[in-house]
């Protein structure tokens, strides 16, 4: 479990037993697949034999998906006629897609996209007779232990911790499938940590973490937590949560808890750039937090430079024990460092750090 990811191209047959487990020639649809995560499932089902379609938004970034042999279908979450469609010869669903931003002008798009439009494409799911659906939740509904101990699916939850509009929109939508699932849709729901690796296009909050000590704008590091996952292996997990999951369940697909100033201190040693060594006080970044969402809010209308909603998220040591998913499913854990790595080499090669 410890090797190193092979590369896209060298990876057919790691998954033959998913080939040979689904011989039906239906196909499986994924959504959020211009994203990080989404695109890295649909690279692994393509690997397992499957036939892939993909549901995006017209004028959506389609990069993540070059050369990918898949269908592109448009559609929208909000739109439940095209998810009917969408769904069209359809026997397996992958929900990946979310409104994944820690600061929103449009606050009710967050709730609009992340739980309508889960009980949309799942009561779509629902009339299409799908056999198998992964829902794609987060780490952020798990419960935290509040001892620096980590979480894992039994730890009671605590609603103090939707620190904002994201974490709360994610619950909601994980409570949503939770009530299809006990109502007898076929519903298996994992709960990745922090992907990190390629194609991280955007890039997302772990990312930006990365491409910020690459490009010299982390002066200073907060006291906070996160648990990585190579990006691969969640995609990974996900597969593994189709054919191995139990309806109904959670599965936390994560690998190495690891403090910020260590992950600073790895990427140090990757790249030879120095890691900071001041830590800044919660209160100062709350405070920077702070006015930086009211100048979004009231001035600029644009993503906050400091959001305070990432701020409030890092007041936790979001740590977890995934071995439900290693031990029950299979889920595979590959060096954190290495995917740390190829992010590094992933953002410099494409422009998105120096």
């Amino acid at each position: 479990m410890q090797n190193h990811p092979l590369p896209f191209h060298e990876r057919k047959g790691n998954l033959h037993n998913l080939r040979d487990h689904f011989k039906s020639k239906m196909k499986t649809l994924v959504t959020g697949t211009t994203g990080f995560l989404g695109s890295a499932i649909a690279r692994e089902l393509i690997l397992s034999g499957r036939t892939v379609k993909v549901l995006v938004r017209q004028g959506s970034d389609l990069r993540n998906l070059s050369g990918l042999d898949v269908e592109v279908v448009h559609g929208d979450l909000r739109d439940p006629d095209s998810l009917a469609r969408a769904l069209d010869k359809c026997d397996t669903l992958y929900h990946a897609a979310a409104y994944y931003s820690l600061w929103s002008r449009d606050r009710k798009m967050v709730y609009d996209i992340n739980v309508t439009g889960t009980r949309n494409i799942l009561d779509a799911a629902r009339q299409a007779d799908l056999q198998r659906i992964v829902y794609t939740s987060t780490v952020g509904c798990i419960g935290l232990t509040g001892n620096g101990t980590p979480g894992d699916e039994t730890t009671p939850f605590n609603e103090a911790t939707l620190c904002n509009d994201y974490k709360r929109s994610k619950w909601e939508a994980e409570q949503v499938a939770l009530e299809f699932a006990q109502n007898g849709l076929p519903v298996v729901i994992v709960n990745p940590s922090a992907p990190v690796g390629p194609r991280d296009i955007k890039p997302t909050p772990t990312g930006k973490v990365i491409q910020d000590f690459l490009n010299g704008n982390m002066p200073a590091y907060l006291d906070t937590g996160l648990n990585l996952i190579d990006v691969r292996d969640c995609a990974r997990g996900h597969l593994l949560a189709e054919e191995r999951g139990k309806v109904g369940e959670r599965y936390i697909l994560g690998n190495r808890n690891m403090s910020l100033k260590e992950i600073l201190d790895t990427l140090s040693k990757i790249t030879g750039i120095p890691a900071p060594k001041v830590q800044m006080p919660y209160w100062v970044a709350y405070t920077a937090g702070w006015v930086c969402d009211a100048v979004s809010n009231v001035i600029t209308h644009k993503p906050p430079a400091v959001p305070l909603g990432g701020v409030k998220m890092a007041k936790y040591h979001m740590y977890f024990d995934a071995s439900k998913a290693v031990r029950e499913l299979g889920l595979p854990q590959n060096p954190v460092k290495q995917a740390l790595s190829d992010a590094v080499h992933w953002m410099r090669e494409h422009g998105l750090a120096r």
